[in-house]
């Protein structure tokens, strides 16, 4: 039997295991937008559903990353990755680019309990920002625990270099519609390129509705680069009015953050 065969009769294997996985962002992306002015735009979104009242609360995300409120602690210690390859789909949301692996593709661990990486996904431009600045690019790796408390490890980009994990992709993502995916084979999410121990740390929410707080937010300190072909590909393969997919920066609300660092400030 072909390894083409084996892929058509284990795909519907594929989605019902996705059906089956983590839900916490909304996937129907008629329902909200990122136009300003819009009735359905991020300043309306805790209006259009009552399931998404905390759009409106007190500790959102994103946020400005700005270094004169930055806390120096280094016992946060080094992002602790323990990845393994494993079978992934990728799907277009209509709103954003999904990966979704299938199976166990292993975790993170943050004061010793296990986030298991379910799927990754970009936003451009970047949602968060460092000291104002925003770059053209924002790549979210989205965890689950046990108990259903969710971490994410975000990426930044800024206009250079080719990205080599993206550029794997490149060739999918150019061709699969909106609402559609494609199983892509095996995927290991050490491929993501993150460049750098240093890492801020805050808690936040998801940044599309329901906007569910107290997730525990890592970005990486290193901005990394991928090139403007590959930004165009990300904007253009989504549906109209989502070419520009980011989410407008929260307050801080007083919120402490962190930056780790494995050497002495």
């Amino acid at each position: 039997m072909s390894i083409k065969v084996i892929s058509l009769l284990l795909f519907p294997i594929f989605c019902l295991l996705l059906s089956c996985s983590n839900a916490s962002e909304v996937e129907k992306e008629k329902e909200f937008d990122y136009v300003e002015g819009s009735r359905k735009g991020p300043e309306h979104w805790s209006e259009l559903s009552p399931e998404w009242a905390a759009c409106r609360g007190k500790e959102q995300s994103p946020i400005d990353l700005l270094s004169k409120r930055v806390i120096f602690l280094p016992k946060l210690g080094r992002l602790k990755r323990r990845y393994k390859p494993v079978h992934a789909v990728l799907k277009n949301r209509g709103h954003d680019i999904m990966l979704q692996w299938v199976g166990d593709a292993g975790g993170i661990y943050i004061k010793g309990v296990k986030y298991e990486l379910k799927q990754l996904h970009w936003h451009s431009p970047s949602e968060h920002s460092i000291n104002g600045t925003r770059y053209q690019l924002e790549l979210h790796m989205v965890h689950e625990s046990r108990e259903g408390d969710v971490a994410v490890v975000g990426i930044l980009y800024k206009l250079g270099r080719p990205d080599s994990f993206l550029a794997k992709l490149m060739h999918v993502i150019s061709r699969v519609d909106p609402t559609q995916e494609e199983a892509i084979g095996i995927v290991n999410p050490k491929d993501v390129k993150i460049g750098s121990r240093k890492y801020y740390r805050y808690e936040g929410s998801l940044t599309t509705p329901p906007c569910t707080e107290g997730v525990i937010w890592t970005i990486v300190k290193k901005v990394r680069t991928a090139s403007r072909r590959q930004i165009h590909e990300l904007r253009q393969a989504v549906h109209d009015g989502f070419e520009v997919n980011a989410r407008p920066t929260q307050g801080t609300n007083d919120r402490p953050i962190w930056l780790y660092t494995p050497r002495s400030i």
